[in-house]
């Protein structure tokens, strides 16, 4: 069985309000922030710093997409592999009661995320995962580690290619999951 490794902001999360507010409140306007980037770069390039950011994120404001949460109480293994600062991304786990099964954060990478150490931790070779995103750099994660990729179209922000496998509601992975499966 394919085990889905999954990003976390935009993916399970729809933290836009969340990470927008936080540098919002350290005075960066709004309509300057970007999303799908390592968070220390773009405190970098907004003049912020990651401390700061991290001082200023409020956790509660992020909130699963619809069927998330019953995607993930029917998943047996899982995991996260997100650029996002691990403080408040273990929080936001925490809050939400989510255990994966690996869980990968910014500060575990030197650089942008790498799906090869969560298939290291998960003991699967790059055919045992599918990785599920909603940018372009998660594309390009997932072509990195030889693994699938999926893109979480339930986030109306994802960023989808022509030949790209869409999903745009969670329960459909629990459907789309058997079918890779028999392959």
């Amino acid at each position: 069985m394919l085990v889905p490794i999954f990003d976390l902001d935009g993916t399970l999360l729809d933290s836009d309000r969340a990470l927008v507010a936080a540098f919002a409140a350290l005075g960066v306007p709004p309509e300057t922030v970007t999303f799908g980037h390592v968070i220390g770069e773009e405190c970098q390039r907004l003049g912020i710093s990651l401390d700061d950011y991290a001082a200023a994120y409020d956790p509660a404001l992020a909130a699963p997409y619809p069927g998330i949460d019953e995607l993930l109480g029917a998943l047996h293994r899982w995991a996260v592999c997100s650029n996002k600062h691990a403080g408040s991304a273990r929080a936001e786990l925490d809050r939400l009661g989510w255990s994966p099964s690996a869980a990968f954060f910014s500060e575990d990478f030197s650089g942008p995320k790498r799906l090869a150490p969560v298939l290291r931790a998960l003991g699967l070779d790059p055919g045992g995962a599918i990785y599920i995103g909603d940018t372009g750099h998660d594309r390009a994660c997932a072509a990195e580690a030889g693994v699938a990729y999926v893109v979480a179209g339930w986030n109306p922000r994802a960023e989808r290619r022509r030949g790209d496998t869409v999903l745009f509601h969670p329960s459909e992975l629990l459907k789309y999951l058997p079918i890779l499966n028999e392959h």
